[in-house]
């Protein structure tokens, strides 16, 4: 079966957002190019990695090429929820980040998680075989805002414990750093009573 690969050359957005309460949420990022919307499933690990590289490959770009790239971003501009319905066209396995020269943009591909090990040819390449993908290139601008949202999207969470990073919970938390002593306002709950 030949694999699909969804292009997005000129996107009008392409964001991380989530679906559903701190604790229990799922992290998907969303290619807009009206009228097609693309939407991936992934883990929250995936969405931090991909904001913390597209940041560095910009500042790399600038070092090695002299290319100007803009400073990071201090404000989002596009706090808009995901578009609705979000439809996951695919769980993310393999995710490429490059730089296209020539555009002078970011590349990103997200690949579909298979039963197999991918090869790394088949990353950023239209070959007939292989999972499927979707391509997005980004200007530098929209990819300084892409990590920016996704940083402020992944820190929206619960709350960390200030001594094991933890996430808190609304019920409380048994922070292995304290050997369950001390469970009182600053890890989320008062007392329980016996």
């Amino acid at each position: 079966m030949s694999r699909a690969i969804h292009v997005f050359r000129t996107p009008d957005r392409f964001v991380a957002g989530t679906v559903g309460e701190p604790g229990d949420r799922s992290f998907y990022l969303q290619a807009v190019e009206e009228p097609r919307v693309v939407s991936v499933l992934l883990e929250k690990q995936q969405v931090k990695v991909l904001a913390d590289r597209m940041g560095l490959l910009l500042d790399e770009v600038a070092r090695r090429f002299g290319a100007e790239m803009p400073p990071q971003a201090d404000d989002v501009a596009d706090v808009d929820p995901l578009q609705t319905p979000v439809d996951a066209e695919f769980r993310v396995g393999t995710m490429g980040l490059g730089w296209d020269a020539d555009a002078g943009a970011v590349v990103v591909e997200l690949l579909a998680i298979t039963e197999t090990e991918v090869d790394e040819s088949v990353v950023l390449d239209d070959t007939e075989e292989g999972p499927d993908a979707v391509r997005v290139f980004l200007t530098p601008i929209q990819a300084r805002e892409f990590a920016l949202r996704s940083t402020r999207v992944i820190a929206a969470g619960r709350p960390p414990c200030p001594l094991c990073g933890e996430p808190l919970s609304t019920r409380g938390h048994m922070c292995v750093r304290t050997n369950g002593y001390k469970r009182g306002d600053i890890f989320g709950a008062a007392e329980l009573e016996e």
